[in-house]
């Protein structure tokens, strides 16, 4: 009863055996990775502008408006208190009343006669001015300040695409073709602390080794990876 399993038993082990030693042919030995140092560095993050919108809000405050004038004006003559006028009046008037009367009333005829004149003096001037008087124009800035309600841009929603991933952020300047994200630490190599045959050695590679305890090929003695340096 028993003699078939038996034997089917040692089948399987030399079966077995025989199964191990074609993968340790085809696959050779294995080294244990026991520790394993990112080497990282910074780089700038830059994203591929899509779309940029503004963003805007409504703002009240003082605005200064001013508009050209053309104003017109009379030449200020050059006697404006017409003091000529009035001195030579006076005189013709003085002279006239002195001739009038005698004695008291002759001073009061001249005195009365400087006063007529130099009004009558005064007019006359006054007049000829006005006659001779000429109008120039000239130009007048007038200002005045208003308040004003005006939408004002505060800022930008962009959606740019990093990575092949598309996101959204606001930003207080309209971005060009590209948008300056930060830094950020990018791994660039690994080095891999591994033991073969109770030896520990370190190396640097390029790809991603795997975790502790996970296995590195070994052809010839050596180690079979994607070396940097």
């Amino acid at each position: 009863m028993n003699k078939p399993i038996v034997i089917a038993v040692i089948a399987v082990l030399v079966g077995g055996s025989a199964m191990a030693a074609y993968q340790s042919r085809l696959f050779g030995d294995y080294a244990d990775i026991v520790k394993v140092d990112e080497i990282t560095k910074t780089i700038n993050v830059k994203g591929e502008v899509l779309d940029a919108k503004p963003i805007t809000e409504s703002r009240s405050g003082p605005r200064e408006v001013c508009e050209d004038k053309v104003v017109e004006y009379q030449v200020q003559p050059k006697d404006p208190n017409k003091i000529a006028g009035t001195a030579i009046g006076a005189v013709a008037g003085g002279l006239l009343g002195n001739q009038i009367g005698g004695g008291k009333g002759k001073t009061i005829a001249t005195v009365a006669g400087v006063a007529g004149g130099a009004y009558a003096g005064r007019k006359i001037q006054e007049n000829q001015q006005e006659a001779n008087a000429r109008t120039e124009s000239r130009v007048e800035r007038s200002c005045q300040t208003i308040t004003e309600t005006r939408d004002e841009v505060v800022g930008y929603d962009v959606t740019y695409v990093v990575d092949g991933e598309t996101s959204t952020q606001r930003f207080n300047k309209k971005p060009g073709a590209t948008v300056s994200l930060g830094k950020k630490p990018v791994v660039v190599a690994y080095d891999v602390t591994y033991r073969y045959k109770d030896q520990v050695n370190t190396l640097r590679m390029k790809n991603d080794p795997g975790e502790v305890g996970d296995r590195l090929p070994v052809k010839d003695g050596a180690v079979v990876v994607d070396s940097e340096g």
